[in-house]
């Protein structure tokens, strides 16, 4: 039996800040879900389920919150799963429920992921010790730097390129109302010149903390044709995972992540992303990765990812529009960081993307990756059903 087509017709952000000290998580994910269901036309009672993802229950050491979050999110009485994959989570979450529309097990779900991380123990500095296994001592950052000077050193890739992308980015920010980080005296200067944190990491080429929630509301063709607005149709979705240390693990493009996005492609029928794909939402925490992830995910050939940055590809009016949104160097709750990846891709193939809409979109991919690399989520969105 075929699979249903799945539709996104409602997409919430709360407004992602450093601390929301006005709400309760309770009060941020139910602000997130009615501005979804506000935008999907649809209430309550039209939900059959809820998929809820976030990262891991002792960055706010509330433990299985979505027990206490039924209510919230009006999941009393109604099927609700969580979801956990680390920062890739998100998107795992999106395509969970997804899945189950796919399936058709539910006909219209509710996902949601968020994190309040004004509330978390969020440092990978600060993690627990784990018995064997080397401390992670200098945070994420020092974790993913010696991958980012291996990148440098295989590539030539010159040391400009992580400072052009959070500049970038950062101006993107400014034409999203959402976005956690809106710097409007933003130079690329400013990014150079900003204190050195984990060599070749610079501040300002690193995501901020977040409090924030993002919702979606997928439904199928039949809620689809119900719906006020414009859908995002999914034609492709995938997760892959690897372990995150092991002998001969490719640090800097993942066997996991290249995995992942030629799965997708394949379900969408991609034959060269490069051209066919309109906009992307990429995982970027830290700048240098969007030209590593340009490799990884097929749009550049190995070694060449950095040179599409640094020729203006993937500014907003260029060929291939990276984090239009600003990306998470803009706005980083964990736990939805990943689905707001997925949410923008979504609201740019249905022409709802406000100020940061790309021109003619019609294609979009939404990427997410957790852990130390280990985790990736991934799937493809167009303005279209899919075809078949």
């Amino acid at each position: 039996m075929s699979k249903e087509p799945v539709a996104v017709v409602g997409v919430g952000q709360t407004k992602h800040v450093a601390a929301r000290h006005d709400v309760s998580i309770a009060g941020l994910v139910r602000e997130a879900a009615q501005r979804a269901l506000e935008d999907a036309g649809l209430t309550w009672s039209d939900i059959d389920a809820v998929v809820i993802g976030k990262a891991p229950d002792f960055f706010e050491g509330v433990m299985m919150p979505e027990l206490y979050l039924a209510d919230a999110l009006g999941a009393v009485g109604k099927p609700m799963l969580r979801v956990h994959t680390a920062g890739s989570v998100g998107g795992s979450t999106a395509l969970v429920a997804s899945n189950l529309v796919a399936a058709r097990v539910h006909r219209t779900v509710l996902t949601l992921a968020f994190e309040k991380q004004s509330e978390s123990n969020a440092m990978w500095g600060l993690s627990l010790p784990v018995p064997f296994t080397q401390p992670l001592l200098a945070g994420a950052g020092g974790f993913f730097a010696p991958h980012v000077r291996a990148y440098m050193r295989r590539t030539g890739a010159p040391d400009t390129v992580g400072s052009l992308v959070a500049y970038k980015d950062r101006r993107n920010a400014l034409k999203n109302p959402y976005a956690h980080l809106h710097e409007h005296d933003i130079t690329l200067e400013k990014v150079q010149a900003s204190p050195m944190l984990w060599d070749p990491i610079r501040y300002s080429e690193t995501c901020p903390s977040s409090d924030g929630a993002c919702a979606m509301i997928l439904t199928d063709r039949a809620g689809a044709a119900r719906s006020p607005r414009p859908a995002a149709w999914v034609h492709g979705g995938a997760m892959r995972s690897e372990p995150t240390l092991f002998a001969g693990k490719g640090f800097v493009s993942p066997r996991a992540g290249q995995d992942c996005a030629a799965d997708v492609y394949r379900q969408a029928g991609i034959a060269d992303p490069r051209r066919e794909i309109d906009a992307v939402e990429m995982y970027v925490p830290f700048s240098w990765y969007e030209p590593m992830w340009l490799e990884n995910l097929g749009f550049a050939a190995e070694g060449e990812g950095w040179k599409l940055t640094e020729a203006g590809v993937t500014e907003l009016d260029g060929d291939l529009p990276v984090n239009p949104s600003g990306g998470v160097l803009s706005t980083n709750p964990i736990g939805a960081s990943g689905m707001i990846r997925f949410a923008e891709a979504a609201l740019q193939v249905r022409g709802l993307a406000g100020e940061h809409q790309v021109d003619g979109a019609r294609k979009a991919l939404g990427h997410a990756y957790g852990g130390g690399s280990q985790f990736f989520s991934m799937w493809l969105v167009g303005a279209e059903p899919p075809a078949g």
